[in-house]
């Protein structure tokens, strides 16, 4: 019993404690609104009355300022702007929106005041529900004990009994049977009865099964894969789906310039070097403006194209008269040019002729002086072993892997053909990843002649309700949120995709090596067991089939730690 705890106490320690709160998750809890009165809802800002959030009945016009939350769902009734959105859809673009258009609570206003409508009470706003479903999703997650806590459950009490019997059955029936002395027999078989117990003690399974673990979890931190119990080791190797989030997980999640697409008009060059040079000058000087005009705005698209030009900041050109249009884009006086930098409204509101682009992104024209000058692509970049990741989890067995994102359809048709994916859905929210998911568990659990399980990979805090819902949750580590980190049973510490594989591989070998022991251990003591049960075996023999036995499990064992 001593050895089967310090064997539990190896396992209890690996696993630790997986999920001690969800406390990030009150980041996204917003905690006041500003109710207008009812009477009069055009009355001044400062005339707004600070609430909490559950306190707001539906119908209410409530204020949301620059940089605060947006405490419940609802319609914006007046002002425009640009909301991150990233704590519920995990895009980094923000979303410009204006009066007429639904906003979901969560989210952070950038720009403008907004004056919203509320459609939905605090305790059925979206916030609430993601919040909720992870407080609730831990209850439905599969458990999958290991091996040898199923197997100790049948094999001590049989053994013990076992022993009982060896002890009592032999010399009572030698005593009626053949008439022989009971006390004599009895000593005989209770030696070989107490050998029985010696030879069967579970020392080598509780110890070295759990040791294995122990190890594969140790030798899994060592490569930045944190994996937070034995039992996520059992589910890892078998997972046949592995479901994705799509930014942060197999992209960056940051913007940046993919392509540029000047306006080159009629070219005069008549040979290819010389086109060549004045392509790149054009893709120069684009980059050069455009950077210059987005120089102090704070938009993640600014920031990017900023980093395609940082010459920029360090020129002479002079940059007057800036307005940023919500909505729109931004315009600015760059030397003796006016530049206007932003989506096709600013282009049809100059009445310039833009051109469209095939290229999947976000597309950024740039006028100069009235005149289409062309655009600029923005992408949030795909990791570089994305691909290879998808590669190795299909050489592992991976039947199926499936990218589920609140992006665009045409975006996520890219990035999922670009790395080979199963299939994709787009246009999420997570209470879709959620279901989606479900849907997976509930076809993988009605075939159980052949178990298999879903993994779901994701970073963000919209990502913490599946990650806890799924059999096995995937979180990136490095750049990942603490709610995800807390909701996931796996963590990568490094955001390298390729790790998942590398995961599933270190699973299935220490599940190997803790198969080895157990039928190393069982088989040695089977035969010495039937062996001391007819006298023939000695206690030198028992002794090695415990602790030799043991020792040897255990040293085979620490490979899992390589």
């Amino acid at each position: 019993m001593l050895f089967f705890q310090v064997g539990e106490l190896f396992e209890g320690y690996a696993e630790g404690k997986s999920r001690e709160s969800i406390a990030h998750l009150m980041d996204i809890r917003p905690d006041v609104a500003h109710v207008e009165p009812t009477p009069n809802p055009s009355q001044r800002e400062g005339d707004v009355k600070d609430v909490h959030p559950e306190e707001v009945e539906v119908g209410t016009v409530i204020l949301v300022r620059p940089g605060e939350k947006i405490p419940l769902d609802g319609v914006v009734l007046e002002g425009s702007s640009a909301l991150n959105t990233v704590a519920l859809t995990g895009e980094s673009m923000p979303r410009d929106i204006s009066v007429g258009d639904e906003v979901i609570s969560g989210c952070i206003n950038l720009s403008g005041v907004i004056k919203v409508r509320t459609t939905k009470s605090f305790g059925e706003s979206t916030v609430s529900k993601i919040i909720n479903l992870v407080e609730n999703a831990t209850e439905h997650k599969s458990k999958s004990e290991t091996f040898i806590t199923r197997f100790a459950r049948i094999y001590t009490p049989i053994v013990v009994f076992a022993a009982l019997a060896l002890a009592l059955i032999p010399p009572t029936f030698s005593s009626v049977i053949c008439h022989l002395s009971f006390s004599e027999a009895f000593s005989t078989w209770l030696y070989r009865a107490l050998m029985f117990l010696v030879v069967s003690c579970p020392c080598a399974l509780v110890i070295s099964v759990p040791l294995t673990f122990f190890g594969g979890i140790g030798g899994a931190s060592r490569k930045g894969i944190l994996i937070k119990g034995a039992n996520y080791m059992d589910i890892l190797a078998k997972v046949k789906t592995v479901v994705f989030d799509k930014t942060g997980t197999l992209t960056h999640g940051q913007f940046a310039v993919e392509a540029v697409h000047p306006n080159q008009g009629e070219s005069s060059c008549s040979n290819t070097a010389a086109a060549d040079s004045h392509l790149s000058s054009l893709i120069s000087h684009l980059l050069h403006l455009a950077a210059h005009v987005e120089n102090h705005s704070t938009h993640p698209i600014a920031a990017a194209l900023r980093d395609a030009f940082p010459e920029a900041a360090h020129d002479d050109c002079e940059v007057s008269d800036i307005k940023e249009i919500a909505g729109h884009g931004i315009q600015a006086r760059v030397g003796n040019d006016i530049v206007c930098v932003g989506n096709t409204k600013m282009m049809d509101s100059l009445g310039v002729a833009w051109h469209d682009c095939h290229h999947p992104g976000t597309i950024i024209h740039v006028a100069i002086n009235g005149e289409y000058a062309g655009h600029i692509i923005i992408n949030d970049m795909i990791k570089d072993d994305s691909a290879e990741a998808i590669q190795q989890l299909k050489a592992l067995g991976v039947e199926k892997t499936v990218m589920l994102t609140g992006d665009r359809k045409e975006v996520a048709d890219h990035v999922a053909k670009e790395l080979g994916i199963t299939e994709y859905h787009a246009e999420l929210l997570p209470t879709d990843k959620v279901s989606f998911v479900e849907q997976e568990l509930s076809a993988h659990s009605s075939s159980t002649s052949h178990p298999s399980y879903v993994a779901f990979v994701g970073d963000g805090i919209n990502d913490a309700p599946v990650l806890a819902r799924a059999d096995v949750g995937i979180a990136m580590g490095g750049l990942g949120s603490d709610a995800a980190i807390e909701a996931a049973d796996v963590v990568l510490m490094d955001d390298q995709p390729s790790k998942i594989a590398q995961a599933i591989h270190i699973a299935r070998r220490t599940i190997a090596i803790a198969r080895q022991n157990v039928w190393f251990a069982i088989g040695v003591k089977i035969a010495v067991l039937i062996l001391a049960t007819f006298g023939l075996s000695t206690m030198w023999m028992a002794v090695f089939a415990d602790v030799g036995v043991t020792v040897l499990a255990v040293l085979n064992a620490m490979r899992a730690l390589h």
